[in-house]
Parts: structure tokens; C-alpha cells; sequence
């Protein structure tokens, strides 16, 4: 009996650490941010994207928009992939400092802070074969998502062609379902230049590419006519290109936002390797680089700045690299305790980049912040690129997003069954020198 006593006691004590470090960050959330937004999910989502759409409510100033997330439930549960709308404040509303705690009170310890914000409602549901392990939207029809399946078959979604709730005991009907895998995998990229082509990374160690358009698909919306049917059938589509490179799992898969035929992938074997598409899949790996210590778990290219590569890793480090010259990274950011699993830069600017990972904490990097002088005091708290840490999340972070329209505004989904929407205190970001760029 002692001995069990003795095998729960650490976990009991990290979990009473972890309660204390959100009841830390509860209170202190009026200081650190304009904006924060707790939902707590019925399922947790491994998969959070905001959809472009945006709709301004001037009366109410606030404004809906959406987001594309999934469930990961228990083995009996059906799971689904989950279209929710979101209300956030307009950029000139008003903010009460005391709202978080007010909501918080009134609905089971979840709570908001930014005026009309706090209001999460899911729209519509699709049902998954397995959880989700990852849902992208198309750049080309926001309407079409793809997601990753715990089977080899990527799905495809055209969500205006599906009712808001499935009818009961129907079966999963995506649009499309695409095969070449042999396993499932997380790594999914829609191309954004050529219209309808997406990129799949797997557990196979193989990527596979679907041109929708040449195979006379456009867009998911042809293939039914039935907006209400769940039970139609799903055209498959093969693979028209596998590309191999890497020597176990692909974690990610990454088109370049400036070269439509460059993308990239990163894997288990701590490689990423860079592939243009021009050549036969035999010969399109260009460069193989080393890049972590560890699995490497994604990567990202900045938008702005053609040259600029970020990769997560296993290793609990971000890696920034220059394209041109990949024999030697750029820079490595260390602050994460944990192996990092989602990495993304910020739509707004060149600079700014988060990461996420196993230590429950999304990090907020700026670039320009790199080398500067601090005091010992501030450099306890970390590096001077570290530019804002969110630690409102008590278990790992699966995924985050930022949205494209507000600026700062970030999505994040974790273990914890939580979806929480925040914006880091306008005065952190504007003491930076990116900050007087209105980033």
C-alpha cells in the first residue's frame, strides 16, 4: 500500500503545481492581455485553424468569425470534425479589466476577458472516422478542409454541402478521400499558388501530393449535390506524386509562400529536407540538412522574408535557418521545457514567430529582440527574443493558430479539453521595436 502511495505522489504534486501556476496566471490576466478567451470543449481538439471569414457587428463591437477544430474522444464516442463561431471585440471597444473574473464565476471556472468576448458556439458538426488529427482549409475555397485520419486516407470536406448536426447513426461521408498513404501521420499543406494541391506527411515516411484540379476535381463541391446527405459515396483519389527522403515518420509538411514549387518536411530521423517539384519525385530533394538534435516535429516558412525557415523540435528548441545556407542555422531559440510541437509566424509580421509544445506554455518570439542587452533580472525570465509566454493551459498544447484578421489574436487547443482565445497586452508588444510598426 505505501508503495502505491508512493508511485502517485509525484504526480499528485505536479498536478497541485500546475493548479497553482493557473490560479498565478487566472489573476494576473487583466495585466498581461487585452483579450482572453476560455472555452472548455466537450472533447479536446488536437487541431485548432481560423477560417478567413470575418463579419463586423458595429452595434455590438464585436465582430464573428470562425474556426475549424476536431475531437479526440473516447474509443466508443463518435468523433467529429467541428466548425465553431467565435465573437471577439472590435479593435476601438471598450475593455472592463474585471470581466475575466466575473465570467469565471458564472460558468464553471471558464471565463473571458475583453468586452463581448467569451462566446464560443459550435455550428456544425461532420462526423470523423477516428479523431482528427489535423484539419487545414484550402487558400483556394475556404469552404474545403482537409484532415488527417488515425487511418492512411487523408479527407476532404466541402462543409457548405453538409448539414450543421449529422443525422443519427450516420456514417462519415467526406467529399473526397484521398489515398497513396500507408499510415496515418499529421503533416498536411494545401499549395498556396496551385489551386486545389495538398500535401500529405505520414508515419510511412512518405509524402504524398494530390492535384485536385487536374484530376478534374473542382473542388469538392461537384462531387454531390445533396447539402443534407451524410451517407453518399466518397470519391477516392490516388496519389498522383510520392516523394521519399526521409528515414522514418514525417512529422510536417510545409509549402514556401513565395516559390510555388519549393516545399519542405521534417521527420523522426532529424532531417529536413527542402523538395521542388519540377523534378521527378526521384531527384526533388534539394538540400538534406540535420537540423535538431532530436525528432523534428515542424516547421515553418516565414512570409515575408523568403529566405527564413523555422523548425520544432523533440529537442525543446526552435531552429531559424536561411534557405541559401542551411549548413548552419541562424539562431536557435531555448526557452520551452518540453519538446515543441507547432510552430507559426505571425501573419502581420516578419519578425514575430510562436512555438508551442509539451510544456503547456505557447511562446511568442521577435526576432528584432535577438542579441539585446538585459538586465540579470530580465534575463532570468528568459532570453530577449522571448517576447511573451501564455501560460493559460494545464496540459499539453496540441496546436495553435493566429488569426490572419486581428493582430496578436491567437487560438490555442490543449489536452485539457481547453480552446482558449487571447491577445498579449498591447504594451508588451509595443515596447519592441516591432512594435512601432503597428504589427
Amino acid at each position: 500500500m505505501g508503495q502505491k502511495d508512493e508511485d502517485f505522489f509525484p504526480d499528485e504534486v505536479e498536478e497541485r503545481l500546475i493548479a497553482e501556476e493557473y490560479k498565478i496566471w487566472k489573476k494576473n490576466t487583466p495585466f498581461l492581455y487585452d483579450l482572453v478567451v476560455t472555452h472548455a470543449l466537450e472533447w479536446p481538439s488536437l487541431t485548432v485553424q481560423w477560417l478567413p471569414e470575418r463579419v463586423e457587428h458595429p452595434d455590438s463591437e464585436c465582430s464573428t468569425q470562425k474556426l475549424i477544430l476536431g475531437t479526440h474522444t473516447s474509443e466508443n464516442e463518435q468523433n467529429h470534425l467541428m466548425i465553431a463561431e467565435v465573437q471577439l471585440p472590435l479593435e476601438d471597444a471598450t475593455v472592463d479589466a474585471t470581466e475575466y473574473e466575473n465570467a469565471s464565476k458564472q460558468n464553471n471556472e471558464q471565463g473571458s476577458y475583453g468586452q463581448n468576448a467569451g462566446k464560443v458556439h459550435v455550428v456544425q458538426l461532420m462526423n470523423h472516422d477516428g479523431e482528427v488529427n489535423r484539419a487545414r482549409y484550402c487558400p483556394h475555397n475556404p469552404f474545403m478542409i482537409a484532415t488527417k485520419t488515425v487511418s492512411a486516407e487523408v479527407y476532404v470536406f466541402d462543409y457548405s454541402k453538409h448539414p450543421s448536426k449529422p443525422p443519427a447513426d450516420s456514417a462519415c461521408s467526406p467529399d473526397l478521400r484521398l489515398t497513396g498513404h500507408k499510415s496515418e501521420g499529421y503533416g498536411l499543406s494545401w499549395s498556396p499558388f496551385k489551386k486545389y494541391t495538398l500535401l500529405s506527411g505520414s508515419d510511412d515516411a512518405q509524402i504524398c501530393m494530390w492535384d485536385l484540379e487536374s484530376a478534374g476535381v473542382d473542388g469538392p463541391s461537384n462531387t454531390s449535390n445533396n447539402a443534407t446527405s451524410t451517407n453518399r459515396q466518397s470519391r477516392s483519389l490516388e496519389a498522383n506524386r510520392v516523394f521519399k527522403g526521409h528515414g522514418g515518420v514525417i512529422e510536417d509538411v510545409a509549402w514556401h509562400g513565395k516559390h510555388e514549387h519549393i516545399f519542405g518536411s521534417v521527420g523522426d530521423d532529424k532531417k529536413m529536407i527542402l523538395w521542388d517539384t519540377r523534378a521527378a519525385p526521384a531527384d526533388a530533394a534539394t538540400n538534406t540538412v540535420d537540423a535538431h538534435d532530436a525528432e523534428v516535429n515542424c516547421l515553418a516558412f516565414n512570409p515575408f522574408n523568403e529566405h527564413l525557415l523555422a523548425t520544432g523540435s523533440a529537442d525543446k528548441t526552435v531552429a531559424l535557418f536561411d534557405i541559401r545556407k542551411l549548413t548552419s542555422r541562424l539562431h536557435t531559440f531555448e526557452n520551452h521545457t518540453e519538446e515543441v510541437f507547432q510552430i507559426g509566424w505571425s501573419p502581420k509580421s516578419e519578425t514575430v514567430l510562436a512555438s508551442c509544445g509539451a510544456d503547456r506554455r505557447v511562446a511568442v518570439w521577435d526576432l528584432n529582440m535577438i542579441g539585446e542587452e538585459q538586465t540579470p533580472e530580465d534575463a532570468e525570465d528568459g532570453p530577449p527574443e522571448l517576447l511573451f509566454i501564455h501560460g493559460g493551459h494545464t496540459q499539453k498544447i496540441s496546436d495553435f493558430a493566429w488569426n490572419q484578421n486581428d493582430d496578436w489574436v491567437i487560438a490555442s487547443v490543449a489536452e485539457d479539453n481547453i480552446l482558449q482565445i487571447w491577445q498579449m497586452s498591447e504594451n508588451i508588444y509595443a515596447d519592441t521595436p516591432e512594435g512601432d510598426d503597428d504589427a
